[in-house]
């Protein structure tokens, strides 16, 4: 059984490459697959860009892909986070993340970057995570300040922010 994230109002869902490979073809069983409801506007385009490789890519190491944020109050979908691939040997991840506009200004990236973070520190190899995101996106780099990021600089026209352990902010339960 896939490990579900639990958040105070989201689950967090590995996108398995089976539910990758439907959501190119075939929604209903997406949906299935996933359990959970997918509304129109969801993937968005990031996400859609690489459906066809997560849908062919190895299963494991579980959780260094893309995951689904699934409202635990409706059970429908309500965003995707997740890692740009396992850790190298430097044990560095990169991690990203979106919300559908209706779902927006609810804390819901907070919550689940929250979450990604600390499962990826609780992984072995893991010893930074790292982000990127657009000068003007002013919710996204509340996200990262949430969170514990630092800004380290910039590099192709967006911010670059890392995140240690020590760095984290203590979570509570």
């Amino acid at each position: 059984m896939t490990r579900i994230l639990a958040g105070d109002r989201l689950e967090l869902r590995p996108l398995s490459p089976a539910a990758a490979s439907a959501l190119l073809v075939d929604r209903a069983a997406a949906a299935a697959l996933l359990g959970a409801a997918l509304p129109a506007d969801w993937p968005g385009e990031d996400l859609r860009d690489i459906l066809s490789i997560l849908a062919t890519a190895d299963p494991s190491p579980v959780g260094f892909g893309a995951w689904v944020l699934v409202e635990r109050a409706t059970g429908v979908v309500a965003g995707d986070a997740g890692f740009l691939g396992p850790p190298g040997d430097d044990g560095v991840v990169e991690i990203g993340y979106s919300v559908l506009p209706d779902r927006r200004r609810r804390g819901y990236a907070t919550e689940a970057v929250g979450a990604l973070i600390g499962w990826a520190f609780a992984s072995d190899g893991v010893r930074e995570v790292i982000a990127r995101t657009d000068p003007g996106n002013v919710a996204s780099i509340r996200v990262l300040e949430a969170n514990g990021f630092r800004p380290t600089g910039e590099l192709e026209g967006h911010l670059t922010w890392s995140l240690t352990p020590r760095q984290s902010p203590p979570r509570t339960s």
